[in-house]
């Protein structure tokens, strides 16, 4: 039996088309913006591997906290049989929850790169025999049609990834994954926590400048697959928190006037000095925020687990409140509508809750 499976719904120029698209459209709107999902050749990955280990950046050893200790408890609840991961990259943390889940029959990673996709299921197959792997090389930002596979099922969407979409692409974002949901399923999301300014600025612009050159390698992918001539040296690094949305904001910031040549679109783009390219989002949220997103999109959050230092949660959210038998306890009662309750050192209390 072949346990590997790769379905394509991108065609071999699905990344350049895209790319292509975001270019021209960011780089001739104002203010001028690239997408942060351009950070990742080879290059950009590996630098981001090194931002995860840097004593600044605590998002990644956070959630891996989280599901080291509350792995066999996503498991019990759960009960999941397919495994979905959206954005898998090298499945690694994943790893857990998949040596946490005894029935689990089918795991589907769901990447955009093909080589990330088959990389991390040789390693799955290796150590784990009987596993099936049915992968899907496809945006997760686009609604999905998943493989069959056995129920229940637990989508996965890790790394605080949701906190790069804008609230309208987060409502739609959600919306899809509800429509994957049948009665049983669940979403397992990560989310990073409002806290310190100070923290989170650090967090995305450290010490050692790896977050800055991880910045800048946006603008080596344009110049290498549009024949732009972006200088790097011409641009500064900016990380601010944007208190009234909550979030983090990436930018690069020209040193100087200039005018960038990006060949392949024919296009000239002018820049004053300090003018500056918004290359990332990376929003921060509290329990009863993500409790309103997911209910909009009709979704119950039923659990919520943060790391010992409350700065990430982990949340189990089921299509239209129908859960499993295993479902324990009850939601937290919310706050008053609106803007969240609680100042930035609530967002992440109850780290031992089960419920939430």
């Amino acid at each position: 039996m072949n346990d590997f499976e790769l379905t394509r719904t991108l065609d071999e120029h699905a990344a350049e088309t895209a790319l292509r698209a975001d270019v021209h459209d960011g780089l001739t709107r104002s203010p001028k913006s690239l997408p942060p999902k351009w950070f990742y050749d080879a290059r950009g990955s590996e630098l981001f591997e090194e931002i995860t280990r840097l004593p600044e950046y605590y998002p990644t050893r956070a959630e891996r906290e989280i599901l080291l200790e509350r792995a066999r408890e996503i498991a019990s609840v759960s009960g999941a049989r397919t495994l979905v991961e959206l954005g898998s990259g090298s499945s690694e943390k994943t790893q857990h929850l998949i040596e946490a889940l005894p029935a689990l029959d089918t795991y589907v990673p769901v990447d955009v790169s093909e080589s990330a996709l088959a990389g991390a299921a040789k390693t799955l197959l290796d150590e784990h025999p009987g596993l099936r792997v049915h992968a899907l090389l496809a945006d997760f930002t686009r609604a999905l049609r998943l493989p069959d596979s056995p129920g229940p099922r637990l989508v996965v969407f890790l790394g605080g990834t949701i906190g790069n979409l804008l609230p309208p692409e987060r409502a739609v974002f959600l919306a899809d994954v509800r429509a994957m949901l049948s009665p049983g399923d669940a979403l397992l999301m990560g989310t990073d926590l409002v806290k310190d300014p100070a923290v989170l600025v650090s967090a995305y612009d450290d010490a050692q400048g790896v977050t800055a050159e991880f910045n800048a390698n946006v603008l080596s992918v344009v110049n290498r697959e549009l024949g732009a001539d972006f200088h790097t040296a011409d641009f500064a690094h900016v990380a601010v928190w944007n208190r009234e949305h909550e979030w983090i904001e990436m930018r690069l910031r020209a040193r100087r006037p200039l005018v960038v040549k990006v060949r392949a679109l024919d296009l000239e783009v002018p820049f004053e000095e300090g003018e500056e390219i918004l290359t990332e989002i990376s929003a921060k949220f509290r329990q009863e925020g993500v409790r309103r997103e997911l209910a909009a999109a009709g979704l119950e959050l039923t659990h919520w687990w943060t790391d010992a230092g409350g700065r990430f949660a982990l949340s189990l959210s089921v299509a239209d409140g129908i859960g499993t038998d295993g479902w324990e306890g009850t939601p937290a009662s919310s706050g008053p509508a609106g803007r969240d309750t609680g100042d930035a050192g609530d967002a992440g209390t109850g780290s031992a809750s089960t419920a939430a």
